[in-house]
């Protein structure tokens, strides 16, 4: 491996005026997660997982791309089953992110962002912001119906979306999916030596 990440920022060399930000990229970038393990729920208290779209294109999707579905779960619109599920599922070894269809919208059983909240250690508002960001250019001024979430439980990134197939397209495949190796790898950094150091 190249010393060039030891070197202090103003030190250069002919190869850095070639190339000025590699070597902070790769720093920047050391931790990201090759391969990921993810996790799918259902927050619906009408569909199946035999009947379920939106779960389906979370998983088709991180499989197309090289990542794991490690499990689907279906639970219904209830805060406490929301949030004990989610916790459980972050909390997994075998699990690196955790995906949330549904359970997100204004009605008076959509309950995932207040059951999730209470269990975020820190919260990724730029993923709600961007989610409908990218929305409103599809649906237009509807988007501010959408309480897309998305935070850090038990060094785990959480991503909950919508129940549409549509809003999960769009916020699985333009968001979640380039960006959830670098977040996993910098979520978890510290996490593995923690867990072994308590062993």
């Amino acid at each position: 491996m190249s010393d060039a990440s030891d070197r202090e920022v103003g030190d250069e060399t002919d190869d850095d005026h070639d190339h000025p930000h590699d070597h902070r990229d790769h720093d920047h970038h050391h931790h990201d997660a090759e391969t990921v393990a993810v996790a799918v729920v259902t927050v619906s208290s009408s569909r199946t997982l035999d009947e379920d779209p939106s779960g389906d294109h979370v998983a088709a999707a991180f499989e197309d791309a090289g990542h794991e579905v490690v499990v689907r779960e279906l639970v219904h619109d209830e805060y406490d089953s929301v949030q004990g599920t989610v916790d459980r599922l972050a909390r997994r070894r075998d699990t690196d992110v955790v995906v949330t269809t549904g359970g997100s919208g204004v009605t008076p059983d959509d309950v995932t962002p207040e059951a999730v909240r209470g269990i975020f250690a820190k919260t990724l508002p730029g993923f709600g912001e961007l989610f409908r960001r990218l929305s409103y250019e599809e649906i237009g001024t509807r988007t501010i119906g959408s309480r897309a979430t998305a935070g850090i439980v038990a060094a785990t990134p959480v991503f909950c979306l919508p129940g549409s197939e549509n809003a999960v397209r769009l916020g699985v495949d333009e968001i979640v999916l380039p960006e959830v190796g670098h977040l996993v790898g910098l979520a978890g950094r510290d996490a593995e030596g923690e867990s072994e150091g308590a062993e």
